[in-house]
């Protein structure tokens, strides 16, 4: 329901690349909370087995969902077309498309593209445009469609000259580079040298192994100390561009005069060809001719010959034979490409690194600047957009079958990504000075905005709004919290509640928020309008049927109570969200609700309260601490995961009970003595107490979507909680569960983590569970009627224990509004207030007891693998823990016994810390500076921060323009303008002063660094990371180039390395929920071992991906590159091939061409290239990656470990074996220190090194790695195990080798050279074994599918299921192939 980490890329890997699972997963959708299609397979699991809280299920129509999608898909036909001057072509077309789809195509077409103002006739009738195919009569398999020109109006000649600039620009990366329309970079083509034919076919060049050049350069070796910036972004020889035009531009005779009109006269053009002729060019109805003006002289008249066209290529390939020649050969490049190097992404992603650029003229691109592009914005008719009603119809498409949700989730996607991308262009105009304010009398701090139809503010605290909450530092968090708010509550996507469009856009040290306008709320007051909740923080309070209502529906969801509050006449007022949270009706009509920011209830770690003790958990670690503002919300995911962890506990002490219950019942048997009678002499908080400790050491990961109940429980769970009309009763005795979390507390410190085994031990020996979960859920079934009195005793009992607002089921939900300052409650509700305080410091608690240590452990067991900050940001928020934290996390990992085996964990944390202070300072420091200095301002910011140069200056800029008598009358009025130089004072040690401050009163964490070096020298930093961390960080770009940070004469940047400033957006990411099952069903049946069904599903979840999201998105990108795993197990190669290539140039598009995805893409799809014999590419794409690799994060990450054993084994394929050593011996040194010399994976590294030592005839070196290796697996093992056998066979074979070259070299020293040779065998090893290995290390294991093995292998899964089900497992990856069962990987 809820989508849990709704902001973060979407597939970045956080387990193990050792399982297919990791395939699996979309990071940022797992959904916890709905039900799953029901799987349509026999076995009787589900997608998706249960839900926390229950929820209405919205899984409607899903049965048939299957029946309509197969419908959808499989009709498509075929029709012809002809267009003036081609042959006819067949084009596949499905009824669904719209008229306007076939244009889109011709337009694209390499023959055609240069055709936009046509009609297409059937039988000589023209198409409506936004015509559905299947609507039209007489269209059908075979029917002709004709091309016919039509006249032109402005709007359509605009249209297209700016088509023909789009197709003369193509191939040129500049829009990518510099951020606008959705442009990206990708790199991949690069390296596969358009080897990977459409099929994945290779163009054969004579034997492979003749030409491979191997070596890599220099800095890519293991060890290497250099790390260059520039093959950041590979030469791509397709970009030198092909001069068409010199000039295309608009005259300066427009717009014609009114008797020019009436000769049809629409425009007037510019252009100068490349052979330097000018020309002046007239558009008018019936296409383009030439005139005969000139730059000075006006004459419309046309030129002899006039060369009319109706399109303007046809006429400049008449008249410039340059044009002709290379616009032909630029639209045949253009159509080779990958369509995924060329299609718009759906929001936009920026570099932070751009080669220096020529600029050239461009007219579209300087009218666009200046006309704001909102007449003809998208080819909308009529000014500018109604954003809001746009956002708001979309929300109510009816959504009754599929069809009808995947056309509602398309439009609500399309909107939303337009949205953003508006809003940016807005905040950025805003901060540029560039919009005129609403309100121009006031200072500019309290200015607000509106351009677009969307309403921009400033994040400061104007009028001493939050001055009780913590001021400027509040304003500034509050629109990110209102934004969750805004996610929470559009994903919950009640009927009839509606929340505004809302975009976050972070600018030049300044913070905007961009909200869609409510209809009527501009012309009346607030006071007036709000007719739910409160204006001031709770002092006025108002309340309203419908939006209690309303609000009810997203209760349960959002986890949120039903409570009532005092206003100023000290009458209680009923509410069902925080106070803040207000309700204003539109003059539409709709249900507004705004400022969420108190969605999730408030983290009591970082908000003390006078009187209020913490539990001692938190105590220890030094909460609670003072926080810069009184805002900080416990995540969303955090609250899933302590109700999740609630519940396993409800489930526990409702089985102690019932076992006493019965024990008491039977006292004769003679088994209960034993496993009972502690229980029994127990009091109840001991009882508790006992049940506790379990599920503390369980891993609670909310990613997870298994769930704790056997797969045939899952519908009953989803109505676990009371039913919907049963209002929670409010006056349950509170039950005291303080010191609940003692004893599990005390177990979690001493050890870091290992209570997990007690832990499972302990779940197992509780017996009862099942009867206690037949109970609860008969309870929440019936609502407790015609159940024994002792069994609701029970049920009560443990209801009290957990804290569930309800007597009869378990319902836990929080209550918002504790601890906010100025909110008042009535005393009849004291008890309930008790009780939800009490509830809140269990969270937090739960939060430093059990989410933190679960983290740290899976990064212990190489499960979460984060490579870079972002990647680590996200890891911890998918276990509800808040950046805040950092510090606590930090020494958490610093006081772990293993703290060398997650020191990459430490290092990524430290940089992340780092950054993220200087990046709190950076903003402040940005606000002072005036534009004009702005890039000055920057590279001493940078120079300050990473150069080892002690005295950075800065370089005020040597005003270009100044003039002698300084008029400093024009003070411009940008937000905090003026003119200040101030920052140019700073100096690195002041930064990094700040910088360590900064790091202690925000994270409590002591740096105790001066300055860059000893930073980098402390904790093994790079600077060329820490660069990367804080240009993402600040939408920083620079020039791509060398930078010597150590050199101590001069400082590494200078005013001409900052190129850009780009905003960092932040905004809601509206999903395709229908597509999400599919893939979730997809997983669930591939974990089932069920490939050729689960290729199906997720085939299928391709097609609904792609239905709603277009072509390019994250969750489409884990898609492709799950199906190419199966495709690759199930024997496919070529199609693994193509669909990873698509996987790769998606994640480079969508997340960024260095992103750890992006990284994990390029692996994947080596492997499949070496499968597929293109051996020599599969070498470039690892180098790649492990240049990337190098560059994100360094040489010393567990992930190394598995791209050197690629590279090293493809080398040794390739015979270059001293090479192919380096990188292995750097693997097997990597494994040993993250995973222990003990572990499996050490193991199998000495292997790999053994066998090249075979190769190069050195037996004694191969011998003793092998004997490393088999010592492990015998201890690990055991001498039985198959791994152990082949272990020791291979160990026979060397020694025979070994002696035999022995003999050998004794032959030659007794007999010279008429020795009789014995001729040896020296094995140069062979593809298939390579690829063995290769399959081995990447964690595919093949399955030889004999009728009986697979039997074997569903019976195993089925139980492993069950066993995951009652918990044992800890809950992994929702996808998690677990087929390296052959292959003991150490997990």
């Amino acid at each position: 329901m809820v989508s849990k980490t709704d902001d973060i890329p979407a597939s970045v890997p956080n387990c193990n690349p050792v399982h297919l699972a990791r395939e699996g997963e979309i990071a940022n959708s797992k959904d916890t909370s709905k039900t799953a299609l029901t799987d349509p397979c026999a076995c009787g699991h589900r997608g998706d087995s249960a839900v926390m809280n229950g929820i209405d299920g919205s899984a409607d129509a899903e049965d048939a969902n299957e029946q309509e999608v197969i419908v959808i898909q499989d009709t498509g036909f075929t029709v012809k077309i002809q267009a003036p001057g081609t042959e006819p072509f067949d084009l596949q077309v499905s009824p669904q498309e719209m008229v306007q789809e076939i244009h889109q195509v011709l337009m694209d077409r390499e023959d055609t593209c240069h055709r936009t103002c046509f009609s297409l006739q059937l039988d000589g009738n023209v198409l409506d445009n936004f015509a559905e195919l299947k609507s039209i009569e007489g269209l059908q398999e075979g029917s002709l469609l004709k091309v016919v020109e039509e006249p032109y109006t402005v709007r359509e000649a605009r249209i297209h000259v700016r088509h023909i600039r789009d197709l003369l620009k193509s191939l040129d990366p500049s829009d990518a580079y510099n951020g606008v329309d959705c442009n990206s970079l990708s790199f991949l083509s690069v390296f596969t040298d358009g080897d990977l034919g459409d099929t994945g076919k290779r163009k054969k060049k004579g034997n492979e192994l003749e030409q491979i050049d191997c070596t890599p350069p220099e800095h890519i070796l293991p060890g290497s100390k250099e790390h260059p910036l520039v093959p950041l972004q590979p030469q791509n020889k397709d970009w030198k561009p092909m001069q068409c035009l010199k000039v295309l531009t608009m005259s300066g005779w427009n717009p014609p005069p009114g008797n020019r009109k009436m000769h049809g006269d629409l425009m007037y053009l510019y252009i100068v060809t490349v052979e330097d002729r000018h020309v002046s060019i007239t558009a008018s109805t019936r296409g383009f001719y030439l005139n005969q003006s000139t730059t000075y002289t006006f004459n419309p008249k046309p030129a002899n010959p006039s060369f009319l066209s109706h399109s303007l290529v046809e006429l400049l390939s008449q008249i410039s034979a340059a044009f002709k020649k290379n616009f032909t050969a630029l639209q045949k490049k253009r159509v080779q490409r990958h369509p995924f190097e060329r299609i718009a992404t759906p929001f936009q992603v920026y570099s932070w690194t751009a080669p220096q650029s020529d600029h050239a003229m461009d007219c579209v691109r300087a009218e666009d600047a200046y006309t704001s592009r909102l007449g003809y914005e998208e080819h909308i008719p009529g000014q500018t957009r109604d954003w809001n009603e746009e956002l708001q119809t979309t929300r109510e498409l009816s959504r009754k079958n599929l069809p009808e949700r995947l056309l509602r989730e398309r439009a609500i996607f399309k909107v939303h990504s337009d949205f953003a991308a508006a809003a940016t262009r807005g905040a950025m105009a805003v901060i540029d000075g560039n919009v005129m304010a609403i309100n121009p009398g006031e200072e500019t701090r309290m200015q607000m905005f509106i351009w677009n139809n969307i309403f921009f503010s400033l994040g400061f605290d104007v009028r001493d709004h939050y001055r009780e909450l913590g001021g400027d530092a509040a304003a500034h968090a509050a629109p990110t919290n209102d934004l969750n708010g805004v996610r929470a509550y559009s994903a919950v996507d009640v009927e009839g509640l509606y929340t505004l469009g809302t975009v976050v856009v972070d600018y030049r040290g300044y913070r905007v928020t961009a909200q869609s306008i409510i209809p009527g709320i501009l012309e009346r007051e607030q006071e007036q309008s709000v007719i739910y909740g409160s204006i001031d923080f709770g002092k006025t309070v108002v309340s309203h049927p419908k939006y209690l209502e309303l609000l009810e529906k997203t209760s349960r969801p959002l986890k949120v109570q039903h409570h009532a509050v005092l206003n100023e006449k000290d009458t209680a007022v009923e509410l069902c969200s925080s106070v803040e949270c207000k309700g204003i009706i539109g003059n539409d009509g709709r249900h507004y609700i705004l400022d969420l920011l108190r969605t999730f209830p408030p983290d009591l770690n970082f908000l003390p309260v006078e009187g209020e003790e913490l539990a001692p958990e938190s105590q220890k670690l030094g909460f609670p601490r003072q926080h810069r503002h009184r805002l900080a919300c416990l995540r969303q995911e955090l609250i899933e995961a302590f109700v999740e962890h609630r519940y396993l506990l409800f489930m526990k002490m409702a089985a102690l009970q019932l076992m006493q219950q019965k024990a008491n019942k039977d006292k004769t048997a003679a088994l209960h003595d034993t496993s009972t009678a502690d229980a029994e002499s127990e009091s109840k908080p001991q009882a508790l107490e006992a049940s506790e400790k379990v599920p503390d050491g369980m891993p609670t990961s909310p990613t997870s979507s298994e769930s704790t109940l056997t797969p045939d429980d899952s519908e009953a769970t989803s109505e676990k909680s009371a039913p919907e009309n049963q209002e929670a009763p409010a006056d349950l005795k509170s039950a005291n569960t303080n010191g609940t979390h003692e004893s599990s507390a005390a177990e979690k410190q001493n050890g870091g983590c290992d209570s997990l085994l007690k832990g499972k031990e302990a779940d197992e020996n509780i017996p009862g569970l099942a009867q206690a979960k037949e109970l609860a859920e008969s309870l929440a079934a019936e609502d407790g009627s015609g159940i024994d009195p002792k069994s609701r005793e029970v049920v009560l009992n443990a209801c009290k224990a957990v804290g569930s607002i309800s007597n009869t089921s378990f319902d836990i939900r929080f209550n918002p509004d504790i601890f906010s300052p100025g909110v008042h409650f009535p005393d009849d509700s004291t008890d309930d207030i008790q009780k939800q305080k009490q509830l809140l410091k269990d969270t937090a608690a739960f939060l430093v007891s059990c989410q933190i240590p679960s983290f740290v452990k899976d990064c212990l067991d190489h499960s979460s693998l984060p490579m870079d900050g972002a990647t680590m940001t996200e890891a911890l928020h998918q276990r509800g823990i808040n950046v805040r934290y950092l510090g606590t996390v930090l020494e958490f990992v610093d006081n772990m016994p293993a703290k060398a085996q997650i020191e990459h964990i430490y290092r990524i944390g430290i940089s992340e810390l780092i950054t993220r202070c200087a990046k709190h300072i950076f903003k402040t420091y940005l606000q002072g500076v005036e534009l004009s200095a702005l890039s000055a301002a920057v590279s001493h910011f940078l120079n300050c921060l990473l150069s080892s140069f002690p005295d950075a200056v800065a370089h005020l800029p040597a005003d270009e323009l100044v003039s002698r008598r300084k008029s400093r009358k024009r003070r411009n009025r940008v937000p905090g303008g003026g003119d200040n130089t101030t920052w140019a004072s700073l100096t690195p040690s002041e930064l990094w002063k700040n910088i360590n401050s900064e790091a202690q009163s925000y994270y409590h964490f002591s740096l105790q660094c001066e300055s860059v070096d000893q930073a980098v020298e402390k904790y093994g930093l790079q600077k060329i990371t820490l660069l990367r961390e804080i240009s993402l960080k600040t939408g920083v770009q620079i020039l791509i180039k060398e930078y010597n940070f150590d050199s101590r004469h001069k400082p590494a940047f200078t005013e001409e390395d900052i190129l850009n400033i780009f905003p960092v957006v932040k905004h809601v990411n509206p999903k395709a929920s229908d597509a999400f099952h599919f893939f979730q069903s997809g997983q669930a049946k591939v974990q089932q071992g069920f490939l050729k069904e689960g290729c199906e599903l997720i085939n299928e979840a391709l097609n609904l991906f792609n239905n709603v999201y277009g072509a390019m998105h994250v969750e489409i990108c884990a898609c492709l590159r799950l199906l190419a795993r199966l495709n690759y197990i199930m024997g496919d190669h070529p199609e693994a091939l193509s669909n990873q290539q698509k996987a790769v140039l998606m994640s480079e598009r969508v997340l960024g061409i260095e992103h750890p995805n992006t990284i994990q893409e390029y692996m994947h799809l080596a492997l499949y290239c070496f499968a597929n014999g293109h051996l020599s590419t599969a070498l470039k794409l690892l180098y790649r990656a492990r240049y990337l690799m190098l560059v994100v994060c360094g040489e010393d990450h567990p992930e190394m470990a598995l791209l050197d054993s690629n590279i090293g084994l493809v080398l040794h394929g390739v015979m270059e074996y001293d090479l192919s050593l380096r990188f292995l011996e750097n693997a097997l040194a990597i494994n040993s220190k993250y995973h222990g010399p003990r572990s499996l994976k050490v193991a199998l590294s000495h292997h790999l090194v053994a066998r090249v030592y075979e190769s190069k005839a050195e037996f004694r070196s191969a011998l003793q790695h092998e004997k490393e290796g088999y010592t492990i697996y015998k201890n690990q093992v055991g001498e039985a195990h198959e791994k152990t056998k082949e272990s020791s066979e291979y160990l026979k074979y060397l020694t025979q080798q070994a002696v035999a070259l022995q003999r050998t070299m004794n032959e030659i020293y007794k007999n010279g050279s008429n020795a009789s040779i014995m001729p040896l065998k020296f094995t140069a090893p062979s593809m298939a074994s390579v690829l063995e290995q290769l399959n081995i290390i990447n964690g595919i294991i093949f399955i030889p599918l004999s009728q009986k093995d697979l039997e074997n292998l569903k019976a195993e899964v089925q139980r492993r299921q069950l066993m995951q089900n009652s918990g044992k497992i800890e809950e992994q990856q929702a996808g998690q192939l677990e087929l390296d069962d052959k292959l003991p990987v150490d997990d």
